[in-house]
C-alpha cells in the first residue's frame, strides 16, 4: 500500500497494449528500477455494465504465468458478486468493482479479501461519494474514474478531482489505509493535478504504451507526480 512518503505508484493499463504480445507488453515495463510498473492495470469489461467488451478471466490466468508485476483488476461487469472472487483465486493482487454494480459492496469486498487480494471499490465520475465514505473501511483501495468507464483513450474530466482532494481530507481525519486511485486520461498533461489532489496510483494506458520507450514514460510519469506532489507540501 502507497503510505505517507513513498514514491506515487504507476499502473500501465494493458487496454492500450497490443492484445497479439501482452507478455511482451508486461515485459516492457517490468525491468528493475525507476522504470519498472507498480502494477499491471486490467480492464475487464462484459458489454453490459460498460458497452464495450475486452478480456476476461482466462487472460488474467495467463498474465499471472507471464510477469510477475502485481496485476490490478479492474471489473467493469454486472454480478460481481459471482465474478470477482474468481479474479483473487487465480492471483491478482488488486481486484475492484464498481460501487454501481451492486447492493452490497460490503460483502462483495469481503470476498475478494477471503479469496486473497486486496479490495477496491470504484466509482463513475457522476457518482457520488459521499455515500460510500462510511464503508471505505471495508476496502483497501479506491479507484476514482476520471472518464466515463468502457473505453480507453479518453478525456481527462478534472471535475473529478474535487472527489480526490475530498477523499484524502477524509482518509487524513479518520486515520484510514486506504489507496486512492485514478483512472482515465492520465498522461503528462494531467498527472501533476492529480498528484496534487492526492492520488497515490494512476492509471495510464497510451501515454505508456503508445510511447515509444514505455518503461521511460512509466518512469516520467512517476517523477511528474512526486514533483508535484513535493510542491503542494510545500
Amino acid at each position: 500500500m502507497c503510505t505517507a512518503g513513498s514514491a506515487p505508484m504507476i499502473a500501465p493499463s494493458i487496454l492500450s497494449a497490443d492484445f497479439a504480445n501482452l507478455a511482451a507488453e508486461a515485459a516492457a515495463v517490468a525491468q528493475p528500477g525507476a522504470t519498472r510498473a507498480d502494477w499491471l492495470h486490467v480492464d475487464v469489461m462484459d458489454a453490459h455494465f460498460v458497452p464495450n467488451l475486452t478480456l476476461g478471466l482466462p487472460i488474467v490466468e495467463s498474465l499471472l504465468k507471464a510477469t510477475d508485476i502485481p496485476l490490478d483488476c479492474h471489473l467493469m461487469i454486472e454480478n460481481p458478486e459471482r465474478w470477482a472472487p474468481p479474479y483473487a483465486e487465480a492471483g491478482a493482487y488488486n481486484v475492484t468493482f464498481h460501487a454501481e454494480a451492486t447492493e452490497n459492496p460490503i460483502a462483495v469486498g469481503r470476498d475478494i479479501r477471503a479469496a486473497g487480494a486486496k479490495a477496491g471499490l470504484s466509482i463513475k465520475p457522476g457518482t457520488a461519494l459521499e455515500p460510500y465514505l462510511e464503508i471505505l473501511r471495508e476496502f483497501d483501495t479506491l479507484l476514482i474514474m476520471s472518464v466515463e468507464p468502457g473505453f480507453g483513450g479518453q478525456k481527462f474530466m478534472p471535475e473529478v478531482l474535487e472527489k480526490a482532494r475530498a477523499i484524502r481530507k477524509f482518509i487524513d481525519a479518520e486515520d484510514l489505509t486506504l489507496l486512492v486511485e485514478i483512472d482515465g486520461g492520465i498522461n503528462a498533461d494531467t498527472i501533476e493535478e492529480a498528484a496534487e489532489a492526492g492520488i497515490d496510483c494512476f492509471v495510464a494506458g497510451s501515454a505508456v504504451y503508445g510511447a515509444d520507450d514505455p518503461g521511460q514514460a512509466v518512469a516520467a510519469l512517476r517523477e511528474s507526480a512526486a514533483t508535484a506532489r513535493a510542491q503542494n507540501q510545500n
